[in-house]
């Protein structure tokens, strides 16, 4: 009798060599806060709406997909980029949500915001659609939210954030990345991109703008970050039909040179 035994399932990351695996470690750990204080850094020079524009970039979900497909494969970081896009239009809801309850304070306004992006989340996982579906669902969404959310011109402030304010926001980015990775297999590839698009960073700088300088920056700030969220969501658009083919690298540079095309257009506008 011949007896075929099956070699034990190997993790895509318990596969890797020890090398490989603390260098993908200490990327998570090194990474995100390093992306995150330069954007931090350039919203406190050109101001609250700029900053709203910088954290709208992917500088969290992106490395978050880019961690999945090492450790999980190509094709589980391709249903996370289409959760990504779910929380584009979950993003949208979150700022209209925020923006309309604002002037009950900080507080309402956060849980109001997360409720609108929950329940968004819920209904398109939910409908199951296309790729492209929810890029056109997430388009539409943004351009509402920043239709709903009018320009209004601010006088600068002389405020000051506190010390603890950039330790804390790169300390948000780098446990949210880990604890997304580490639970995306439990949770599956769509649900960890929605849980990893949700903005975080957003709301703090959000919240930070409306306890400082009032509730109607603090929408200002909202209002950038949905105008923003079009490369956002070009970014996974792209990730999603060509990693698979393309491979990790390649995919990636492509999906960052579109997103900063779009975002160099959103710019533009937001100054004008």
């Amino acid at each position: 009798f011949l007896t075929i035994v099956r070699p034990p399932r190997c993790e895509p990351f318990l596969c890797l060599s020890h090398t490989a695996r603390m260098g993908l470690i200490l990327s998570k750990l090194i990474l995100p806060p390093v992306l995150i204080l330069l954007a931090s850094l350039a919203a406190r020079r050109w101001g609250d709406a700029i900053g709203g524009w910088l954290v709208g970039l992917p500088l969290t979900t992106g490395p978050v997909v880019a961690f999945l497909a090492i450790q999980y494969g190509p094709d589980f970081a391709v249903r996370a980029s289409h959760g990504s896009l779910i929380g584009a239009a979950g993003q949208a809801a979150f700022a209209v949500g925020y923006a309309f309850v604002a002037r009950r304070g900080w507080v309402t306004g956060f849980l109001v915001g997360t409720v609108a992006y929950a329940g968004t989340a819920f209904l398109l996982e939910a409908a199951a659609l296309p790729p492209w579906a929810l890029f056109l669902i997430g388009v539409a969404t943004l351009t509402l939210a920043a239709f709903l959310i009018p320009h209004q011109d601010h006088m600068p402030s002389t405020l000051r954030a506190p010390w603890w304010d950039l330790p804390a926001r790169m300390t948000a980015a780098t446990v949210l990345v880990i604890a997304i990775t580490a639970i995306a297999d439990s949770v599956g590839p769509s649900t960890a991109g929605v849980l990893a698009s949700f903005p975080i960073l957003g709301s703090t700088l959000a919240i930070f703008a409306h306890r400082m300088r009032g509730a109607e920056m603090a929408r200002q700030v909202l209002r950038g970050l949905c105008l923003a969220l079009y490369g956002f969501a070009a970014c996974f658009f792209i990730i999603g039909a060509f990693l698979v083919k393309a491979g990790i690298i390649p995919t990636l540079v492509a999906a960052l040179l579109v997103t900063l095309i779009v975002q160099g257009a959103a710019l533009r506008l937001i100054r004008r």
